[in-house]
């Protein structure tokens, strides 16, 4: 591996993936302009940066763990490819460079680069033991990049939306730790402390509530704004890409369906999120359409060619 691939694969660069969600107040934003993308765009380089500098500081935490765990041990840290006073300079320097850039947006933006570390830490250093609140600080994650793109686009609030960003997290928090569960009780092997307390008929219990009011958050967010969701009520054309999403991924996360796609590759499970959204045709065609439908809906509906 060269230095370059070493440096981007201990900051996590294929993860950054997950701060496009910080482009969903301007692709919703009724006025639209370049600057309201420039802001979005240094908000998401900004999430890029810290969730980088977390990941570094995470990986130098679980170092003994993650030398016995049977994936993340060929990690550059775990695996002795990447130093731990070169991480540490590293993350130092990601976390500098995403304040800098928070501040060039505007208060609002450093306030959730700031909220988001603050809870990273918390996770990094004790909450991600703890059962139920490890889920919590998962989701929040996903959420604080919402509300960082409605700041940085200047817009409005829609409640439904940061509910439905949330729930979605929490869903993708649920599917993760069961896809670790359900790894950790093939290899008979525990690699995190949490897992001890979770099982798969509590994790499926929990994955059938979120995804139900994930649904129904969107559902009422789409009804336009007589709800005080979205800008319009034709916005309810982008459901069924939001269910077909959802079903994807639930399975995806089955045991069989993980065992027969991904045998040869145990790195591609939903065990990471970001790597269904690299890898998985369904799940690309259906972001796709998705877009392609809520975009339709905001030009015709902003040039007035909605009934």
């Amino acid at each position: 591996m060269t230095s370059i691939t070493i440096l981007t694969s201990a900051s996590r660069v294929r993860q950054w993936s997950k701060n496009l969600l910080v482009f969903a107040a301007a692709i919703f934003s009724r006025e639209q302009s370049f600057d309201i993308w420039w802001s979005c765009g240094l908000a998401c380089l900004s999430f890029c940066f810290i969730s980088s500098s977390i990941y570094l500081l995470n990986d130098i935490l679980d170092l003994d763990a993650d030398r016995n765990h049977p994936i993340k041990r060929f990690r550059p840290i775990a695996s002795g490819k990447f130093s731990i006073k070169t991480a540490v300079i590293l993350s130092m320097g990601w976390c500098v460079a995403s304040l800098l850039l928070a501040w060039s947006v505007n208060w609002g933006v450093v306030g959730s680069i700031v909220l988001y570390g603050f809870v990273q830490l918390g996770y990094c250093f004790g909450l991600k033991r703890q059962p139920l609140i490890d889920l919590f600080c998962i989701a929040s994650g996903f959420l604080l990049r919402a509300i960082a793109g409605v700041a940085a686009a200047s817009g409005t609030w829609s409640p439904w939306f940061l509910l439905t960003v949330g729930l979605l997290a929490l869903f993708l928090a649920v599917e993760k730790r069961k896809a670790e569960l359900r790894t950790a009780l093939d290899r008979g092997v525990i690699t995190r402390k949490v897992l001890l307390r979770y099982s798969l008929p509590l994790l499926q219990r929990l994955e059938s509530i979120v995804a139900s009011s994930s649904f129904m958050a969107y559902a009422l967010w789409s009804a336009g704004p007589a709800l005080n969701g979205a800008e319009t009520s034709w916005m309810l054309l982008s459901i069924p890409f939001v269910l077909a999403g959802i079903f994807r991924y639930q399975l995806l996360s089955d045991p069989e369906e993980s065992e027969r796609r991904f045998q040869d590759s145990p790195d591609k499970t939903t065990e990471k999120p970001e790597e269904i959204l690299l890898n998985d045709r369904g799940i690309q065609l259906t972001l796709i359409g998705w877009l392609i439908t809520t975009t339709s809906v905001n030009l015709l509906d902003r040039f007035g060619m909605l009934p």
